[in-house]
């Protein structure tokens, strides 16, 4: 029997810890990773004129390179105080400087570098124990880049091995009551501090706007499905008359023929069955796609022939409206005209939250093609603030529009009002009845 031993909280945090310090600073040691420059979208950056702005994403770059280039020149002053260009310069100026250059291309081994180099740096130097000058600035740097290149913790680990090292310096080291590691230990924690919060806040932010981007995706996906599950139930009227019509037709037509044929009335029976077989099935999907606080309209689904009556109401509220109708007014299918009723109303509706006190005007134009429909409303007048809306009305226009296989524009126009213009195609007579023989 296999026993399970179960690990404490402590062993697990302390386990946790020594994993991430093997993963932030010993896995990828010797990886290559050029620093990148900074992003042209940048709310500093985008407003500079353009010819610094190809040269301010290189800001970080030249950061790293003036901060080395005083401490090189710092360290080369301090050497040449005891060996004039000899082996102590190339340590305590160029080799310093070196790895705080190095953190642009592989910063963790330029981490490790300047660890292994400040015991060196102390001997060498100018007697500042356990961190020279020169040392102190470029480790600082090394700390710095680094921290801001890793995640948050890597900067814990760097503090706490610096700490390390440099009260171990301490300890095996000559007494001097001038130690710098205090000053190294305080000044190295505010510094790697400042970068890990304003890392934090930068992958926070990140993730705000990509929680914005999700977020606005789904909205716009459950918009689009309310749409159609608003026009799937206002359908589902015009295709129920339809079939029942059908229905009963079918049922009536054996009597309307004298001694009809027993095929005849087969024909009949079966198509009947037919029709209330997809009318039952009709109303289970309208169950499939109907809101639980869904109630059936009383009324018929409208049309074209009350558009006087949706102008009137509209007119009520205040919005001055004016109706144009061109071409041979005639009767269109009922998915046409329905459509185009609730592409007037929603227009219209959106002149009065975007533009108040604005005029609308209302074309209808019937040709051998089809409908064209288009609504224009001047810009906003008077104290009312325009609603800001949810683009709703826009997307369940589209969607009736593509449903019909019409096209629609849709913008602003130059006085700052704005225009919705549509074209529903209807074939005619003949190709429906074709299309219906075919199906």
């Amino acid at each position: 029997m296999t026993e399970t031993k179960t690990r404490s909280p402590e062993f697990r945090l302390a386990a946790g810890a020594i994993d991430g310090l093997r993963q932030d600073l010993f896995h990828d040691v010797f990886d290559y990773r050029p620093l990148a420059p900074l992003g042209t979208g940048g709310p500093v950056i985008r407003r500079l004129p353009k010819p610094i702005r190809t040269r301010a994403v290189w800001f970080p770059h030249a950061v790293v390179a003036a901060v080395a280039l005083i401490a090189l020149l710092g360290g080369v002053f301090s050497a040449n105080t005891y060996s004039p260009f000899g082996i102590a310069t190339l340590i305590t100026a160029f080799l310093p400087v070196a790895t705080l250059l190095m953190t642009l291309l592989r910063p963790v081994l330029a981490f490790w570098a300047s660890i292994a180099l400040a015991p060196v740096m102390a001997v060498v130097g100018s007697g500042d124990w356990p961190w020279a000058p020169n040392a102190f600035v470029c480790h600082l740097g090394v700390l710095i880049v680094v921290a801001a290149r890793t995640r948050p913790r890597t900067a814990a680990w760097m503090w706490l091995i610096t700490l390390f090292i440099g009260s171990f310096m301490e300890t095996i080291g000559p007494w001097n009551p001038s130690s710098t590691n205090g000053g190294m230990a305080f000044t190295s924690a505010f510094a790697l501090l400042v970068v890990t919060v304003v890392q934090t806040r930068r992958d926070a932010q990140r993730e705000v706007t990509v929680q914005r981007t999700v977020t606005a995706v789904e909205r716009d996906r459950r918009t689009l499905l309310e749409e159609r599950t608003t026009i799937a139930r206002e359908l589902h009227d015009v295709v129920a008359h339809h079939m029942s019509v059908v229905a009963i037709q079918a049922e009536a037509a054996p009597y309307r023929v004298e001694n009809p044929p027993p095929e005849l009335e087969a024909a009949f029976v079966t198509i009947r069955e037919n029709a209330v077989a997809a009318l039952t099935e009709l109303r289970r999907v309208l169950g499939v796609v109907r809101a639980e606080d869904y109630e059936a309209p009383d009324a018929p689904q409208p049309t074209l022939a009350e558009i006087d009556r949706l102008l009137d109401n509209v007119r009520e509220t205040g919005l001055e409206t004016e109706k144009t109708v061109t071409g041979a007014v005639r009767v269109l299918p009922q998915g046409v005209e329905l459509s185009a009723y609730r592409i007037v109303q929603e227009a219209l509706s959106n002149t009065l939250r975007h533009a108040p006190g604005a005029a609308a005007k209302v074309e209808i134009g019937y040709v051998l093609g089809g409908l064209g429909v288009r609504v224009v409303n001047g810009p906003a007048r008077g104290l009312v603030k325009p609603s800001p809306g949810a683009g709703h009305g826009i997307t369940g226009m589209r969607e009736r529009v593509a449903m019909l296989n019409g096209e629609m524009t849709a913008g602003a126009t130059g006085d700052g009002g704005y225009e919705v213009a549509v074209f529903l195609p209807v074939p005619a007579e003949r190709e429906r009845v074709e299309a219906g023989e075919g199906a």
